[in-house]
């Protein structure tokens, strides 16, 4: 009997031969080498590898950051890599969520406000953004820090910031780069709980970090060498507490 069942999503990132080179004086660096993955809607990926491998570089390639010198890359079904800035600028306002190690706060803002910022941008209005800034607050566990400036609140405090204004624009693909590089390892597995817990309710996590102790709340971990995807494994992830 034919099936009911429609035919299946794309996988939400989707790359094929990704190429990617770099001219550092009179020397050319492979940093992707014909690069081929793909991560299903609601995975947590980990990216790993030594510096240098292009673990970085494939990041960047995923949030729109940098473009491939050839290859494809497929964000929820679309062709991205040959967008132009304006479309690439969308793409990564309103599709894709970001992490890093740095906060990126800024000081004078209070962590509402910083966490309202990528609505700004998007044109939203601001009984929408106030709204929406405290609605992402309170999934990351900050509903009483919302008038709070960056100095007024921890490292791990900051980072749960940063992490809301990254889901404010609920968007399909939440990348964090190095995201618990400037914590310490109790802070780090409060981070990488609340990462669980995101992931739980849908929401697509990739993250590069060279530490393996970070990997391991992963349920995927992607390892990089010379510009190379060398190993590809599913794993039981660590359980953590957010």
């Amino acid at each position: 009997m034919p099936s009911d069942a429609g035919p299946p999503d794309p996988p939400l990132i989707e790359v094929r031969d990704l190429r990617r080179t770099y001219v550092m004086g009179a020397e050319r660096v492979a940093a992707l080498a014909g690069v081929s993955v793909s991560v299903l809607r609601g995975e947590f990926v980990a990216v790993m590898g030594p510096s240098g491998s292009g673990k970085s570089t494939f990041m960047n390639v995923l949030g729109c950051l940098d473009l491939p010198d050839s290859g494809s890359y497929r964000l929820e079904g679309e062709e991205v890599s040959r967008l132009g800035s304006d479309e690439l600028a969308a793409i990564r306002n309103r599709r894709i969520g970001f992490v890093f190690q740095s906060f990126n706060l800024l000081p004078r803002l209070d962590a509402a406000a910083n966490v309202a910022l990528p609505m700004v941008y998007a044109g939203v209005d601001r009984a929408t953004r106030l709204s929406r800034a405290a609605e992402a607050l309170a999934q990351v566990g900050l509903a009483g820090r919302t008038h709070h400036r960056p100095s007024q609140l921890s490292g791990g405090q900051q980072q749960r910031v940063a992490i809301a204004r990254a889901l404010v624009n609920r968007p399909s693909l939440l990348l964090a780069d190095e995201p618990t590089g400037a914590l310490d390892s109790r802070t780090t597995a409060e981070i990488m709980g609340l990462f669980q817990q995101l992931n739980r309710q849908g929401i697509t996590v990739v993250l590069v970090t060279h530490e393996p102790d970070v990997a391991a709340y992963a349920g995927r971990v992607l390892t990089f060498r010379d510009g190379h995807l060398t190993d590809d494994r599913r794993q039981q992830p660590l359980e953590a507490v957010a």
